[in-house]
Parts: structure tokens; C-alpha cells; sequence
């Protein structure tokens, strides 16, 4: 199997380029290496996949529709894994034009590239952010989502609406995965967990939002990774016992489904950071402030239709999972 997965030189993207490519699959990866974070760290991740027999590397823009036909045709794409996009709910409030392009024109690109030239599964990220307002905890696929909080948020909304269409106009096996807070090795700078240990290292106060009382479904990438090939391997087929008076918003007659993958055990944030003093040795000085806008105060995936579809169980609980971080970023940053 060929697999297409874009971001690869990002987080969840190398994690499971490098799975797959451990199993034996062919991997082409595409990413543009912007500067939204650390290039170098971003370099160094892809540094790791370069070299390793079945690995392509394309460096292209989501936005760049040339650049993503010809990687399409050049390469005998079987399944996508379409990781990249604009990432960050807050950086969404400062510059909403970089998140229309990449996140809503870009996966246009992708998609349609995707359906002419006869993918068997688009596996696409979303994210827990979709979910926005809503009170009802645990969050469910059956849930209605039309009330997001943030920019980027809305265009993950706006992704699944597509590929919805893309699967019912021309059968094309699509499945969109809500990531709930995705923490571990290699992680990105931006998120909460590299940030209060960089801080923390350089004896920085660091930035407690919601005065600590933020509940996060923080997920180890093992376990990330683990769902996402689960689902990749089991293109959705079309549902003929679907009822159209059905209120489950994630119900359809088409080859379509929606997931979410979390860990299915919130966190509180000041937990999280306990935690993380404790593996440190280090306590942390605290600058306490309000909540942002853009976030929500809980996340909580119910993961039971990944579950039963595709026994997908995380097992890595966060002080192992802590710790497996610490133990990287004192490696990585000497």
C-alpha cells in the first residue's frame, strides 16, 4: 500500500508516517515546513523518516493545487492520511487568512485530488474543538456541532461538511478523526505541555489559564497513532439501514464516518501540572489567568463508536505518558 500522508514533518503526521513505514507500507510524505513553530525541530523530525526505505518526501503547500495533482498522479496513491493544516484555536483570533487557506482551500485540493484519482480511503484530522459551546459531557459523534468557539474550529467543522459531500456525490470512502489534546515526544512547541517544561527548565513563570480549572482528555501519541491506523485500514461503506429522520449527526447513507480519539479520562490542568513537577523535580511558579477566548473550559471524548468499530483502546495513562515527554525534550534539548 501506498499511503499519502501530509504533515509529515509535523507531530502526529511523523508518528504515523514512521508506523506505517515500520509495518512495511510505502509512505509519501508532504509538507510545506512553514514557520509556524521550530522548523528545525520540525526538520529534524522528517530527518528521521528520510533515508528509511519506502519513504518519499514532498515538500508542497496545501494551497498549491499543481503541486498536490502531481503528487497524486505521480505516485499511485492508495489511501490518505491528511494531517496538515493551520494548527492552534488562539493563533486562529490573530490571522484568520492562513487558516481559510490552508485548512478550507487546501483540503478542497486534497479531497478532490483524492476522488479523481480513485483513493480507496481520505482519513482526515478534525479536531475536539468542533464541539465548541456545547454542555453535554462526555462529547458524543451523535452530538450536533454547530456552535464552534473559534475560527479554526469552524473550518474543521467546515472539512467534515465537505467530505460528507464528497462521499455521498461520488462514493468516496471518507472518515474525519477529532483529536482530543495529542501530548508525547516530538510534540509541538505551541502546546501546553512543551511550553510549562521549557518554561519550567528555564526557572519561567508559566501561563495557568481558567486559573488551573481547565479539564483536557490529554492523549498519548502511541495511543493517537494506534487509532488512526486502525481506522485508515477500514474504509467506511455506505449504510443502507440509515434513517433520515435519525437525529445522529454522525449517521449517513454514505461511506462516510466521524470519530472521536481521545483518551476518555479528563484531566484537570492543575493535575496535569502536578504531574509534571513530579517529573522534573522542578515546581513550577504560576501565573494564573482567565479563560481565553476561543477555549472551552472541558474536553471529554466518548470513544465508544471507535471502540466498537475498530477496537481502538487507549492505554497510556499521563504519568507515563509525562514522563516518556520529559525523558525526550532533555535528549532533544541536551
Amino acid at each position: 500500500m501506498t499511503w499519502l500522508v501530509t504533515g509529515a514533518a509535523g507531530f502526529i503526521g511523523y508518528h504515523t508516517a514512521a508506523a506505517l513505514l515500520a509495518r512495511g507500507d510505502r509512505v509519501v510524505g508532504l509538507d510545506n515546513l512553514n514557520d509556524y513553530y521550530d522548523v528545525r525541530l520540525k526538520q529534524a523530525r522528517l530527518d528521521r523518516l528520510e533515508g528509511r526505505t519506502g519513504f518519499t518526501f514532498v515538500k508542497a503547500s496545501l494551497e498549491d493545487k499543481d503541486a498536490i495533482e502531481e503528487t497524486y498522479a505521480r505516485n499511485g496513491i492508495g489511501r490518505v492520511i491528511h494531517l496538515a493544516a493551520q494548527a492552534g484555536v488562539r493563533y486562529s483570533i490573530e490571522n484568520p487568512d492562513a487558516y481559510v487557506q490552508s485548512n478550507l482551500v487546501g483540503f478542497q485540493h486534497m479531497i478532490d485530488s483524492a476522488r479523481r484519482t480513485g483513493v480507496q480511503h481520505f482519513v482526515y484530522a478534525s479536531s475536539s474543538s468542533v464541539y465548541g459551546a456545547n454542555q453535554k459531557i462526555p462529547f458524543s459523534v451523535s452530538d450536533n456541532v454547530d456552535h464552534p468557539v473559534s475560527l479554526y474550529a469552524a473550518t474543521k467543522k467546515s472539512n467534515e461538511l465537505v467530505a460528507h459531500t464528497y462521499s455521498h456525490l461520488f462514493g468516496l470512502p471518507t472518515t474525519g478523526l477529532r483529536f482530543f489534546t495529542v501530548y508525547g515526544p516530538w510534540g509541538r512547541p505551541d502546546m501546553s505541555l512543551f511550553q510549562f517544561t521549557r518554561r519550567m527548565l528555564a526557572g519561567e513563570p508559566i501561563q495557568v489559564f481558567n486559573y488551573g480549572k481547565h479539564k483536557r482528555d490529554f492523549t498519548y501519541i502511541d495511543d493517537i497513532v494506534d487509532g488512526v491506523i486502525r481506522v485508515a485500514d477500514r474504509p467506511p461503506q455506505p449504510n443502507p439501514d440509515y434513517d433520515p429522520m435519525s437525529d445522529d449527526a454522525s449517521a449517513s447513507h454514505a461511506p462516510y464516518r466521524i470519530y472521536n480519539i481521545g483518551n476518555n479520562r479528563p484531566v484537570e490542568l492543575m493535575t496535569f501540572i502536578r504531574t509534571l513537577e513530579a517529573r522534573l523535580g522542578i515546581e513550577a511558579k504560576k501565573e494564573f489567568l482567565p479563560l481565553q477566548p476561543g477555549d472551552v473550559p472541558a474536553t471529554y471524548a466518548d470513544i465508544d463508536a471507535i471502540r466498537r468499530d475498530v477496537g481502538f483502546e487507549p492505554r497510556t495513562d499521563i504519568d507515563e505518558g509525562i514522563a516518556r515527554f520529559v525523558a525526550w525534550y532533555r535528549s532533544f534539548y541536551n
